[in-house]
């Protein structure tokens, strides 16, 4: 049995995966107004930095912060922009969880990555 096409296979199971049909439909929907285009991108990339500052032991200007809460709050009452974040959601949880299989495999400790 060859990992990489195994990997393979994974790759389709997950494109036909019930989650990333959403995730990709709901997606489509969400970035089709461009108001909503540009709160999302902005958002993400807030979202970035933040997740990078926090990796590297930093913490994320107040201002960025802010931002961020505002952004986030604005796109909640969206139903269409708040679908597509839930479907991204479930759909990132299964991915973590698939990442968590293997990495049990390889003997990767993630609770210990995430204490740092």
């Amino acid at each position: 049995m060859n990992p990489y096409d195994q990997a393979h296979a994974l790759a389709r199971a997950l494109r036909e995966s019930d989650e990333y049909r959403e995730y990709m439909r709901l997606k489509e929907t969400a970035y089709d107004d461009s108001t909503n285009k540009a709160l999302l991108d902005e958002y993400k990339k807030l979202q970035f930095r933040l997740q990078a500052k926090m990796a590297a032991g930093e913490s994320m200007p107040q201002d960025d912060m802010q931002r961020l809460t505002q952004i986030g709050a604005l796109l909640q009452f969206n139903p269409d922009v708040s679908a597509y974040l839930m479907a991204e959601f479930r759909f990132q949880r299964m991915l973590s969880d698939i990442f968590k299989i293997l990495a049990d495999v390889a003997g990767v400790d993630l609770d210990m990555l995430a204490q740092s």
